[in-house]
């Protein structure tokens, strides 16, 4: 159907010589000549200067702030942290209908938990922030 002879314009071949400078492509192509440079003597390679790098910190640089979530108290993380120290009672949503309590003193406030304090063991609780439903603080 179609010749042998039929250039493919869509997959042209590669060459199968070397590519390198001053190699024939083909057997039978003439080697290019190269112009001599007339000989000189080496010069010795000169040190790259090593680049200087301040590590100052420059004097009106500001050490950025926590996150809101933990600083402003329009969240229920940065409104608990302002309590701690406090006795408090916390009621947890456990699963669609079970509510629990845990009482105790208000250790430290996370940005996923709070931990308190229960009075009879001295035990610490670690409690997940996202099941709050109601915290009493006590005064």
């Amino acid at each position: 159907m179609f010749r042998q002879s039929y250039p493919n314009y869509y997959y042209p071949q590669m060459p199968m010589g070397p590519m390198m400078p001053g190699m024939p492509m083909t057997p039978g192509m003439p080697m290019p000549t190269m112009p001599s440079a007339p000989s000189t003597t080496a010069v010795p390679p000169v040190p790259m200067p090593t680049p200087v790098v301040d590590t100052t910190i420059p004097p009106d640089f500001e050490i950025e702030p926590g996150a809101p979530v933990m600083e402003d108290i329009g969240y229920t993380q940065g409104y608990l942290r302002t309590q701690i120290g406090r006795y408090v009672k916390i009621d947890f949503l456990i699963g669609t209908n079970m509510l629990i309590d845990r009482e105790g003193t208000l250790i430290d406030v996370g940005i996923s938990y709070v931990i308190i304090r229960e009075p009879e063991t001295d035990d610490l609780v670690l409690c997940d922030i996202y099941a709050i439903k109601f915290v009493k603080i006590f005064y």
